[in-house]
């Protein structure tokens, strides 16, 4: 009976420390689920930041297009076309440039009022005419001393050519010939006529006239 008794308390010993164990092991915190990230995966503190790419202000300035100072042909050309278009308007009322007297409405006495006597007169055809050396002019008039001709061999006229001519005013009305010089008129109006003449030996203007071909004619015959 001893011995039973004896048993059944180690039974019970035995049981209440396996309850005891139990309940222990049930009281302890579960172990967490929860990963903790990776120092990695936090970002790096020495990455350096991307840069944006700015365009340099330094630009060499000769990437941006310089004027030419030099005027084209093509400029050249039409200051060329504009002077002797002007011309051939002067013409129209029987002008040149640079000359203060028109063909027609002009008389002797007005010429040498301005300008006083001509350095030489001699006659040319029907006509009498008056050279002004210093004003590189010559005046031609009628026998009833009305102004017919206005001559210019300014300067700046000795640079022009036929093609010059006929690209500005087309084709001349008429041509003619006298000695080396050659003669290229123009018809300005029903009264007025500008003649371009071109010596063979140059090929470029010499000089220009106005003529009044009406008074030219009724007034100097005889």
């Amino acid at each position: 009976m001893k011995i039973y008794k004896r048993k059944t308390t180690i039974y019970t010993l035995i049981l209440s420390t396996m309850l005891l164990a139990t309940a222990c092991s049930s009281t302890q915190e579960p172990a967490s689920n929860t990963t903790t990230p990776s120092p990695s995966s936090s970002p790096s503190p020495t990455t350096t930041p991307a840069t944006t790419s700015v365009a340099s202000p330094t630009a060499s300035p000769s990437a941006a297009p310089t004027a030419s100072t030099v005027p084209s042909s093509s400029t050249s050309a039409s200051t060329v076309s504009k002077q002797i278009k002007d011309m051939f308007e002067l013409a129209k009322s029987g002008k040149v440039s640079g000359i203060p007297f028109a063909a027609n409405t002009g008389l002797t006495e007005d010429v040498e009022k301005l300008w006083g006597k001509a350095d030489k007169t001699e006659s040319a055809g029907s006509g009498i005419y008056a050279t002004y050396s210093k004003k590189n002019a010559v005046i031609g008039y009628n026998k009833g001393s009305q102004i017919i001709d206005i001559r210019s061999n300014d300067s700046k006229l000795h640079t022009l050519t036929l093609s010059q001519i006929e690209q500005a005013l087309g084709k001349p009305t008429d041509t003619k010939v006298n000695g080396d010089d050659t003669i290229y008129i123009y018809k300005a109006s029903q009264e007025f006529q500008l003649k371009f003449i071109i010596p063979k030996s140059s090929g470029k203007v010499d000089h220009i006239s106005v003529f009044d071909t009406v008074h030219s004619i009724n007034n100097m015959a005889g």
